[in-house]
């Protein structure tokens, strides 16, 4: 009975229910060659557990005890090379910038944390806990005194709130900015397109056709875009681009039109936000903290166009650089959806008390 039901499970590891399919096939009295094809395994193997239950019955059909590799390194070992990765090596007085699992290995030999030690080895131990000392990540503290403010007031305006009150249906919450600097390169031979066997290739060499700047308006809620190129950023271009949202429905008629942007030259200060509400009393222009330009959703827009649009830069002239741009707009808007953003004021509070636990060692650095 016991085999019968190890044999049909499906919760019992696959080698249980194989041994016991093999056993019952042997009481049959079926042959070994026989039993190997029905269940999928060599002769042998049919052998080794038809003599194992004759010999010991049940318990025979469980594996042995092993003993196993014995460790070569203890703990302490092990422990300290994960230290010693979480060093700058320049503590060591090592004239390197970041560790490799190589640099590491020779380091904790020369330390004498071990006689002798593999790269592979170090590098199955810094797996273990997501260790990567070769990798790493810019970032930058926040220098605006009312960031959390700042930052908050624009998290939820992405939640539809603001200063505590929900949005109405005639609300409107809008990112802008510009993506300057695109350049129409264009190519000196054709490329190749992508094919069985081989990647898409593009020429090396390019000729130089002119740069122009994309600006960019994107409704957070609705997944519109609404874009316009120029010949370069500035404060009459950007406004521009701000006419050309707030001449069309919903926006013109809208009770409120909630501009996020942050710190560029085209919409700096409160002179921005007066000149804003000069030309279109409707709408309000909402800053970001300074370096904050990560929260704004318009830049996932750009990174979208650089991936989607521009790269490979391939281009005859300005005239066809700009079409493209134009083009994308519509194909775009056909399909957008809203970004899934889940960067609340919550995230927002934890992110900034991580990095106050950082504070006194900078201020200190920057003291001495």
């Amino acid at each position: 009975m016991v085999l019968e039901g190890r044999s049909s499970s499906r919760s019992a590891p696959h080698a249980e229910v194989i041994r016991a399919r093999i056993v019952l096939l042997a009481a049959e009295g079926a042959r070994n060659i026989d039993i190997a094809e029905r269940v999928g395994v060599c002769v042998d193997v049919v052998s080794k557990w038809r003599q194992r239950f004759c010999q010991h019955g049940l318990a025979g059909l469980k594996d042995r005890p092993r003993s196993g590799r014995p460790r070569t390194f203890g703990p302490a070992v092990v422990a300290g090379v994960k230290a010693l990765a979480c060093e700058p090596p320049e503590q060591r007085e090592v004239p390197l910038s970041r560790w490799s699992s190589h640099e590491l290995a020779a380091q904790a030999v020369t330390e004498g944390l071990v006689d002798a030690i593999s790269s592979s080895t170090v590098r199955r131990w810094l797996h273990a806990d997501a260790i990567k000392p070769w990798r790493y990540r810019s970032w930058i503290f926040p220098r605006d005194p009312k960031f959390a403010e700042k930052a908050a007031r624009v998290l939820d305006l992405y939640a539809s709130v603001f200063d505590g009150v929900p949005l109405g249906p005639n609300d409107y919450v809008i990112s802008a900015d510009e993506k300057s600097q695109l350049q129409a390169l264009h190519r000196c031979h054709p490329g190749r397109p992508a094919g069985p066997g081989h990647l898409a290739r593009v020429e090396f060499e390019y000729e130089r056709g002119g740069t122009l700047a994309y600006m960019g308006a994107y409704d957070v809620h609705r997944a519109r875009l609404i874009g316009k190129v120029a010949d370069k950023t500035g404060i009459v271009p950007f406004m521009e681009l701000v006419d050309k949202v707030m001449t069309q429905e919903p926006y013109a008629s809208a009770r409120r039109v909630y501009w996020v942007v942050d710190n560029g030259s085209s919409h700096i200060g409160q002179r921005s936000i007066d000149r804003m509400t000069a030309a279109w009393p409707n709408a309000r222009l909402v800053h970001l903290p300074v370096h904050a330009s990560w929260l704004n959703q318009i830049e996932i827009v750009f990174s979208i166009i650089q991936r989607k649009v521009v790269k490979p830069a391939d281009f005859a002239d300005l005239t066809v650089l700009a079409d493209r741009l134009q083009r994308f707009e519509d194909r775009y808007n056909q399909t957008a959806h809203p970004f899934d953003w889940r960067f609340t004021r919550t995230d927002l509070a934890a992110m900034l008390d991580r990095l106050d636990t950082h504070r006194p060692e900078l201020e200190t650095t920057l003291a001495a």
